[in-house]
């Protein structure tokens, strides 16, 4: 175990936020970040890049929220995405979305934090950032489409906590 991988160890040991260790051939280590609760994020070690860790997380658009979307015409579709886009952009972190003929599937929030700025403060905050990301990216599905909850049941359940 590298020093690094250690020290990220303790803190998010110390902190509550660690799940567990997970094997991956592409990283020197892998671990999965319980934050806030329910709600997963990596931090990873690439291999190869010994002086960087990756904060990130991904996010399925649930059947429902894609079916809607499906039934938007081209030009609604196309806005949806470059405002879900523009969105994402004010967190400053780096995202890939994953929509074939502008229909959003899926989408992954990422930043990184490179060996001479990796301080806890700084790796707690960058946790809480991509959380953030991936939080705004859920609220502007539900300010479209509304609660994926909501379409089922037909009853609205709008959250105003940052822990939904």
């Amino acid at each position: 175990m590298s020093n690094m991988e250690n020290t990220i160890l303790k803190w998010l040991a110390d902190e509550g936020f660690f799940k567990k260790k997970i094997p991956d051939e592409n990283s020197n280590f892998h671990f999965i970040v319980n934050y806030p609760e329910g709600h997963v994020i990596d931090v990873i070690q690439p291999k190869g890049k010994e002086d960087m860790v990756v904060i990130g997380c991904a996010t399925n658009v649930s059947p429902e929220h894609t079916s809607q979307i499906q039934n938007l015409n081209n030009k609604e579709k196309e806005k949806f995405i470059w405002d879900f886009r523009f969105s994402l952009n004010n967190f400053l972190v780096d995202f890939q979305l994953q929509h074939p003929d502008n229909v959003l599937q899926s989408y992954v929030i990422s930043d990184q934090i490179y060996e001479d700025g990796l301080t806890k403060d700084r790796l707690i905050l960058v946790i809480k950032k991509v959380f953030r990301a991936k939080l705004q990216g859920l609220w502007k599905i539900q300010e479209s489409f509304g609660s994926a909850e909501s379409n089922a049941s037909g009853k609205s359940q709008p959250s105003d906590s940052m822990f939904v």
